[in-house]
């Protein structure tokens, strides 16, 4: 490598950061001596280290490793990872239109997206595939599989699958796939409406309008909004969609930087069409920064219940600035605040570098809604009603990790009549399960329960302490009582069970968009929504309105 280039090279940055930068002198000669001591120690690296070194990937990580020591949201995104950052804003990439999974050296495709080039061409849910365009699969891990499966729209693919020991081969032609931020919506009883919201890329206020006017011509009064795992997005979509219930005027959020043109007030520009709605928005510890403007901003102004549980907690600000070479940085330039005047961010990674601390209870502050109910910052959005976390059994938990429901759905979906997988009707058979215990059984799974893992604990200690010999019958006792039975098990959570089986049937006519129809009348959160709404003077009440 020649050094003297890449001083010169490194050093035209510097200068454009000094120029461009309101520093003092001291600051000019701190950045200039830290800059000069990276450039030293690569050097250093370059020339000397004992093996080769790739300059490009030492750099990479060295970038990577100063920008962890602000906080997770601030990342460098190179120009090799351009496309999927964009996926991210937008929702849209080339290709099948399928998800695929990863069990024991195979890849499988797990889920088709309705009307996706994937499902025209014949694919299932269960196909093994093992060429893409002759090359072999099984060594190449899930971000390799799933690059070869993606590329420009129009473009023709050649996928070798095997389904049930044949091999077929599927030419598939790629297209311009669009992930909906709205992946479900519903009128759900005589009033209410549901809509379910994924994430806030560029089109979901649009599509949000779009289903909550066709649910409005279907006569609702009530509306829920799932915000349940949505991890954010944009902040100007979360502003377009609270003005769809708030008048035009009003603050939605607004953010706090110490550079003053960061500072900003996003505030509603229309008149709303659907501000006469009583609404009620769920969330759960994984709603999270776009979601959270959504939520806040309807509870700081009364005009939503939150239901759930208290969401993630990210009330910091992100923009993306190019960088050299082709690449950007995605840093954190501010926090938001909702209208009462809240941040709701849970962490602080000012005080300690890389590190993070949750915000004392002592720091903690309350601020007061439009009707003066009390909100708190520095927790996330807290809700109004709480929904106690249902837990799955362990052999439910371990059923789903080892695909055991989706392999034996994928050996026996040809038994079932499709018209009969109805979303809202569908039941399984009592028949139908015992075929499913007897499959389970015969596939010898290990597993351990709570209560198992700590009578062998127990043991242990009693053992050591010298109280086993003399309690050898109670211990025995205990065996019998806590061993591990999956025949036993199965029968025990059948009912919890069932409702898994039922959910990747329905889901293989439905898609999606029948996996959460089918959930909607058992989901807990959606129960107690429509509790609230049935019941005007606890909804106003919780809301101050009396």
């Amino acid at each position: 490598m020649n050094f003297k280039k890449f001083k010169v090279l490194f050093l035209i940055p510097l200068i454009l950061v000094l120029a461009s930068s309101q520093k003092t002198e001291k600051d000019y000669f701190e950045i200039s001596k830290n800059l000069k001591l990276v450039a030293s120690v690569y050097e250093k690296i370059n020339n000397y280290y004992v093996d080769e070194v790739i300059p490009g990937r030492v750099m990479k990580k060295g970038i990577e490793a100063m920008l962890k020591s602000l906080d997770p949201y601030t990342t460098y995104i190179s120009e090799s990872q351009i496309e999927d950052f964009r996926f991210t804003t937008t929702g849209e990439y080339g290709g099948i239109g399928a998800n695929i999974k990863k069990r024991k050296n195979k890849v499988l495709i797990s889920e088709l997206y309705e009307n996706s080039p994937a499902q025209k061409s014949g694919i299932l849910p269960g196909d093994e595939i093992l060429t893409i365009d002759g090359i072999k699969i099984n060594t190449k891990n899930l971000e390799e599989a799933g690059n070869l499966l993606k590329g420009p729209a129009e473009s023709i693919i050649n996928i070798e699958i095997n389904r049930r020991n044949k091999t077929i081969v599927k030419k598939v032609k790629r297209e311009q796939i669009q992930i909906p931020a709205v992946s479900f919506f519903k009128k759900i009883n005589s009033n209410t409406g549901l809509i379910k919201l994924n994430s806030f890329t560029r089109t979901a206020s649009t599509e949000f309008q779009a289903a909550l006017k066709e649910l409005q011509k279907k006569g609702i009064k009530n509306l829920i909004i799932d915000l349940r795992s949505n991890g954010g997005g944009l902040l100007n979509e979360a502003v377009k969609i609270v003005n769809f219930f708030v008048p035009k005027g009003q603050e939605v959020v607004s953010t706090k930087s110490r550079i003053k043109e960061m500072n900003r007030s996003y505030i509603t520009q229309n008149t709303p069409f659907a501000n006469t709605l009583s609404l009620i928005v769920l969330v759960d510890e994984y709603s999270a920064s776009a979601s959270e403007i959504v939520a806040g901003s309807l509870q700081d102004l009364d005009k939503a219940v939150i239901v759930g549980n208290t969401s993630f907690g990210k009330g910091l600000v992100q923009q993306t600035k190019p960088v050299s070479f082709g690449g950007q940085i995605k840093l954190t330039v501010a926090k938001y605040y909702t209208p009462s005047g809240r941040c709701i961010q849970k962490l602080d990674y000012s005080s300690i570098q890389g590190s993070s601390k949750k915000i004392e209870d002592s720091l903690v502050k309350s601020f007061k809604t439009k009707n003066g109910r009390k909100v708190f910052d520095s927790r996330g959005i807290e809700p109004d009603k709480k929904i106690e976390e249902e837990y799955l059994s362990v052999i439910t938990e371990t059923l789903l990790l080892k695909d055991i429901i989706f392999e034996f759905i994928n050996d026996n979906i040809d038994f079932y009549d499709q018209d009969s997988l109805s979303p809202e009707s569908f039941c399984l058979s009592d028949s139908a399960y015992k075929s499913f215990v007897n499959f389970t059984c015969n596939k010898k799974i290990n597993y351990q329960t709570g209560s198992s893992f700590q009578l062998k604990e127990l043991k242990k200690i009693a053992k050591k302490e010298k109280y086993l010999k003399e309690n050898e019958n109670i211990f025995q006792n205990l065996d019998s009582i806590f061993k591990v039975d999956i025949g036993k098990d199965l029968i025990k959570n059948e009912e919890e069970i069932k409702f898994f089986l039922e959910n990747e049937l329905i889901s293989r006519k439905h898609f999606q968009r029948g996996r959460m129809e089918a959930s909607l009348k058992k989901d807990n959160y959606v129960q107690k929504a429509l509790e609230l709404l049935n019941n005007k003077e606890e909804y106003n009440k919780i809301l101050g309105y009396n």
